[in-house]
């Protein structure tokens, strides 16, 4: 057993006004599978590359390992996947391989395969193979399951569960139920470590949060009264000041004054530190408010219906004659394998140049809010964003700050964001827009874990007519979706 210490750690980037960390300190034991946690923006992977050491920081980091990350960059993806494997662990044997791969249910055969003709699922699993048979190295991973189909994320949670001794940084809850047994959370006002799963993690914060919030509501009248008395006793050594004018003896009233001004700045001092320190226990409430969403009635049943519909790669079929409608109302997941044409479908909906044949039928005027997975485009600040795409800006905005963005925030170039946070950003476009229909692909992607129940909240409240890809199990659990079935084996 080895320990990970921290110790006072800060750090901020030399461009940013603000600190990622600032006067840290914590452990970690290296045999604990940990759940690492928090707001999109917080320093999780910022965290990782300072172990990694990429980054110039103050304070300690300790440990006597060495560290490998996830996800790992290949260069040549064009290279045979067994010449990769041996590039990464070049002591391991062919069988070893094999065997390693086998627990993530990948056929042998993608050994003697170009890398860039695995899927993304295939991908990941073969990386994490490769990087879990380095055994000198600590193993540091970053959101494994992003973009990867339902199938694959269990698969990826129980090879985990085999393991011990990593830390993962996930958003999503049912990987870190499955395989974890401690969770590191990044909070307001610090950090915090517990062991157990994410669902007991939760457990133990909702109920702290709920203490929090009666606390804080105590503090908050606290703080008031404090205020005001010192603005009393201000008023007081004042009102003494002022009897000197006209005194005979200005000597001694003089004396008098300035002793009690003395004892008044004292107090006040004593005042000023004590709110000062109240005011720091206020911090770590998470607040999660709801939000809104501006869903427009259509004024026929059925808005859009796809009628054997297939999609086509380079000449190859990637999904074969699909026909499902989306009807006012509904919230339809469209569920599949990676690289089974769930996003394509989507993308021919928003008038997208894809190989296809069928029909899909667009009703009259159908307003249609798009959620893409691709962020790349994101430039500029969220002023500049918002005036290209005709948002209300205070709207928007406010619909950002309910997810956790500092006000600090809006003045950086959303390139500078976060992967959660420039997602986050298209989500609020699409509540900022009114439509008859709201497309998202993956919204969750990057998305922290209080994001992704707001969301949950505003469907159930609102019932905005949705089609949506998703493989977020916890997501898809919620009673708000209408799964398509008949699309399971297809799509």
């Amino acid at each position: 057993m080895s320990m990970i210490r921290v110790e006072n750690l800060t750090f901020s980037y030399p461009s940013s006004y603000d600190y990622i960390f600032k006067d840290v300190s914590f452990q970690i034991d290296t045999d604990w599978k940990l759940g690492f946690i928090g707001r999109n923006g917080r320093g999780k992977t910022t965290f990782m590359k300072l172990l990694l050491g990429e980054y110039e920081y103050a304070g300690k980091l300790m440990s006597s390992l060495s560290f490998d990350y996830f996800p790992y960059e290949v260069p040549d993806k064009t290279q045979l996947t067994e010449q990769i494997l041996w590039e990464i662990c070049p002591s391991v044997q062919e069988w070893e391989f094999i065997k390693e791969l086998s627990y993530l249910k990948v056929k042998a055969d993608v050994l003697w395969r170009s890398f860039d003709t695995l899927s993304n699922g295939e991908q990941t699993k073969v990386l994490l193979a490769a990087l879990f048979l380095k055994p000198e190295k600590f193993l540091l991973i970053d959101e494994p399951t992003n973009h990867l189909d339902i199938t694959a994320r269990k698969q990826i949670a129980e090879y985990l569960k085999r393991k011990k001794g990593f830390i993962l940084i996930s958003h999503d809850r049912y990987l870190l139920d499955e395989c974890v047994d401690h969770i590191l959370s990044l909070n307001k006002s610090g950090i915090e470590v517990q062991s157990g799963n994410f669902s007991s993690w939760m457990e133990n914060f909702e109920r702290q949060q709920l203490s929090e919030m009666g606390e804080n509501k105590r503090l908050k009248k606290e703080i008031a009264r404090m205020k005001e008395s010192s603005k009393q006793s201000q008023v007081w050594s004042n009102k003494v000041e002022a009897t000197k004018q006209g005194a005979a003896d200005k000597g001694y009233i003089g004396h008098k004054a300035a002793k009690m001004m003395k004892r008044s700045k004292n107090i006040e001092s004593r005042r000023e530190k004590a709110i000062e320190e109240k005011s720091k226990l206020l911090q770590n409430l998470e607040t999660a408010e709801s939000l809104k969403i501006s869903p427009v009635s259509y004024h026929k049943k059925t808005l859009v219906s796809f009628r054997d519909v297939s999609v086509f790669y380079e000449g190859q079929s990637v999904c074969e004659n699909i026909t499902f409608e989306v009807n006012g109302g509904e919230r339809i997941i469209i569920n599949g394998k990676n690289g089974s044409g769930k996003s394509s479908l989507l993308k021919i909906l928003m008038g997208n140049e894809i190989t296809h044949t069928g029909i899909i039928s667009v009703g009259s005027s159908l307003k249609i809010s798009y959620v893409p997975q691709d962020t790349s485009f994101l430039k500029g600040d969220l002023k500049e964003f918002a005036k290209t795409y005709n948002l209300d800006e205070s709207l928007f905005k406010a619909l950002l700050r309910k997810m956790d963005f500092e006000r600090i925030q809006f003045e950086k170039d959303i390139r500078d964001f976060s992967a959660g946070q420039k997602k986050k950003v298209l989500i609020a476009k699409s509540l900022c827009e009114p439509a008859h229909l709201y497309v998202w692909d993956e919204p969750l992607n990057y998305i922290d874990v209080y994001s992704r129940m707001q969301i949950e909240q505003l469907i159930l409240q609102f019932c905005p007519t949705m089609l949506i890809v998703e493989h977020d199990l916890m997501f898809e659990k919620k009673d708000c979706y209408k799964d398509c079935n008949d699309l399971k084996d297809d799509v």
